[in-house]
């Protein structure tokens, strides 16, 4: 039964969506009896879609109440499933793989025996199931890059999910975390760390509060969640979310270690693969051609020649700004790219656009 519990989860878990999907191969099974007990996977092969009730969850998994609560607790402390407090009641809902359960195991930062263990079992299947079936090809960007909108030239229309401190400002409570996976990557080899500040990972809303309450971060008000910006631009890091306009995250992410730019920035086109809708510009009489912005780029969308100012790849260029917050000189600005689709209003239409799509 054991056996068979863990081939059902990895069913279930195949038709979530996400990066990474259930792959019946071995590393599938040596990683998912690190996180899960038998009781759990079958919680979560049986959970039902969207937030549900103890007893709705009981009753597709063929247990009674009193048996399935301690169980789903237990997986909402582990980042096994998700859980929220509505009228009174605590409700759960399944999560995918990628994003959900792999980035709330390091979302802590702790590091004990448990976690260099899962996070070496986890690397261990992306890449078994990237040798088996490639990277997927997206015809619907799933993510997408919140400019440095202090950079946007003046005059300019900003749209509202292009200004990342409106979220700061609309959102209660605020949580941050870990950044998943420069994290994951130090447990694996401590040597691995390119010097970017770890902290940096941000959670609104509904998702903050279940960050908060399970330990896997800390709330933070509003002053010292713009610190973390401006940290994170300093650094050069990218601010990346989901592709709508109604967010509950936001990650500030290198592109040594970070799944959503590495997934990107392994396409041909970056800039149409995930983007902010925005590009550099460059004033001449300001530029220095002194190659800091070149050096900055993420996406390696910069190159300084024999001309006296970079120029610009567009297929690459993902619109970040890091470039921008960078030049000593101040003599790069971001600007509209023409023909970019806004991104969908909120959860319903992004939905849609990704079936509309395939």
């Amino acid at each position: 039964m054991t056996e068979e519990t863990y081939l059902e989860l990895c069913t279930a878990l195949e038709r979530r969506p996400g990066r990474y999907r259930g792959l019946d191969i071995p590393e599938f099974y040596e990683m998912a009896r690190e996180l899960f007990t038998p009781e759990e996977a079958a919680v979560c092969a049986a959970q039902p879609r969207g937030l549900q009730t103890v007893a709705r969850i009981a009753e597709a998994a063929e247990m009674n109440e009193a048996e399935a609560a301690p169980v789903l607790d237990r997986m909402a402390e582990k980042g096994l499933c998700f859980a929220m407090e509505k009228d009174g009641r605590t409700l759960y809902a399944p999560l995918p793989l990628v994003p959900g359960i792999f980035e709330y195991q390091f979302m802590r930062g702790t590091d004990t025996d448990r976690d260099r263990r899962i996070a070496r079992l986890i690397r261990r299947y992306k890449d078994a199931f990237d040798a088996a079936c490639g990277v997927p090809e997206e015809t619907f960007p799933s993510t997408r890059v919140v400019p440095v909108d202090r950079k946007i030239e003046a005059g300019s229309r900003i749209h509202t999910y292009s200004q990342v401190l409106s979220y700061i400002e609309r959102f209660d409570p605020i949580a941050v975390a870990t950044c998943y996976c420069r994290h994951q990557a130090r447990l694996i080899d401590e040597s691995d760390h390119c010097g970017a500040p770890d902290e940096v990972c941000l959670q609104f809303g509904a998702g903050a509060r279940f960050v908060i309450d399970r330990g896997m971060g800390r709330e933070i008000g509003k002053d010292e969640a713009r610190e973390i910006l401006e940290r994170s631009e300093e650094a050069g890091l990218v601010h990346s979310t989901v592709n709508r306009q109604e967010i509950d995250w936001l990650c500030n992410c290198c592109s040594c270690h970070c799944v959503l730019l590495e997934t990107a920035l392994a396409a041909p086109r970056p800039g149409l693969f995930m983007n902010s809708g925005y590009r550099p510009v460059v004033d001449p009489a300001l530029c220095t051609a002194c190659g800091v912005c070149v050096d900055r780029c993420p996406a390696s969308a910069l190159t300084l020649k024999e001309a006296d100012t970079p120029d610009l790849d567009p297929d690459r260029c993902i619109g970040c700004g890091v470039c921008a917050t960078g030049c000593p000189e101040e003599a790069v600005a971001l600007e509209e790219r023409p023909g970019f689709t806004p991104p969908p209003v909120d959860r319903k239409a992004y939905k849609e656009a990704l079936r509309a799509n395939r």
